[in-house]
């Protein structure tokens, strides 16, 4: 396979998005016990409303491979980070396509996307104890852990700050 293209995503694209990622987070084991984060993963013009969906798809035939949004601070979807800052979240490859690339040529885009705005640090958060290959994705990537942001939207759930 060709390396994957990067675009903003279109409406037409939602609904795609909406399955992969949820598809995604199913594979990964994070919905297990979750009270209605599915629907905030599914609900792309929610996101994309306050932010950028950036989606990757096979260069062949347009198939949608994983997507991201893309966030600045003060929107609904930013987390940690602050004023000149940017934060990327719900990072998701289809599992058909896991293993090829997707997942890093979806940060190289935020990474681009967060240059060209201008923005001194650009974060991400991984829930603790799942997600490995996006550990090592982001590490690989450079990104650093800064455990003193590490926060828990639930009991049950902690997130590690990178």
């Amino acid at each position: 396979m060709s390396r994957p293209l990067v675009r903003p995503a279109e409406p037409a694209d939602f609904a795609g998005v909406a399955r992969l990622t949820v598809a995604a987070y199913e594979t990964d084991g994070q919905l297990k016990g979750e009270n209605g984060y599915a629907a905030v993963l599914a609900d792309v013009a929610g996101r994309a409303a306050d932010g950028e969906i950036l989606v990757a798809t096979d260069p062949a035939t347009g198939e949608l491979l994983g997507s991201v949004t893309f966030v600045r601070p003060g929107s609904r979807y930013a987390e940690l980070c602050g004023p000149g800052e940017a934060e990327f979240r719900m990072l998701a490859v289809d599992p058909a396509a896991q293993g090829r690339g997707v997942g890093a040529v979806l940060v190289e885009a935020c990474v681009a996307r967060a240059t060209e705005l201008g923005c001194t640090a650009l974060t991400i958060c991984v829930r603790d104890g799942h997600a490995e290959a996006a550990h090592r994705l982001y590490r690989r990537r450079g990104f650093v852990r800064v455990p003193e942001q590490d926060w828990s939207p639930l009991p049950t759930v902690n997130l590690l700050s990178l």
